[in-house]
């Protein structure tokens, strides 16, 4: 299960939205300099993102804004997700290619290169289906891990 720390800026009915601070492993890694993630977080470290998450082990109506929280998620879905966005695009790319050039054309490299653009195309349509049909999907969702500084002593109603 992957964890991640961050604030709780908004608090709704069964959910809280969580500022969380991009971190990354790069300084670890052997191939920090020539890899492409490496590059983007040098760039842009420091970057605050907007997470929804939702009860799990805490309810999200016990959060108040300004708590610090601890969020989870499960890795089997990050390892799917990752196969989706990146395999997709990339199965549809070369299967319209390979099915471009077995229709048929003059031009067969022509052919391939349109075949590939188109389903690559389409691959991505994919992904975006996909992602838009799981939107709701709790399970896939960031969830609420615990409470790990609580604020609550500042919003006491007498």
């Amino acid at each position: 299960m992957l964890r991640e720390t961050g604030q709780v800026v908004a608090v709704e009915a069964d959910s809280v939205w969580v500022e969380t601070i991009r971190q990354s492993t790069c300084g670890s890694c052997a191939a920090q300099s020539g890899c492409g993630h490496g590059i983007l977080n040098r760039i842009s470290s420091g970057r605050k993102h907007y997470i929804q998450a939702f009860s799990g082990e805490i309810e999200a109506s016990s959060c108040v804004v300004n708590d610090q929280v601890l969020l989870s998620i499960p890795e089997e879905v990050i390892v799917r997700g990752s196969l989706v966005v990146y395999m997709v695009p990339l199965l549809a790319m070369l299967l319209g290619s390979a099915l471009a050039v077995f229709v048929g054309s003059d031009n067969e490299d022509l052919a391939a290169i349109l075949g590939a653009v188109a389903g690559f195309a389409f691959g991505i349509m994919i992904v975006r289906w996909h992602a838009w049909r799981h939107r709701s999907d709790i399970a896939l969702q960031p969830s609420l891990l615990g409470l790990l500084n609580s604020n609550t002593s500042a919003v006491e109603i007498s």
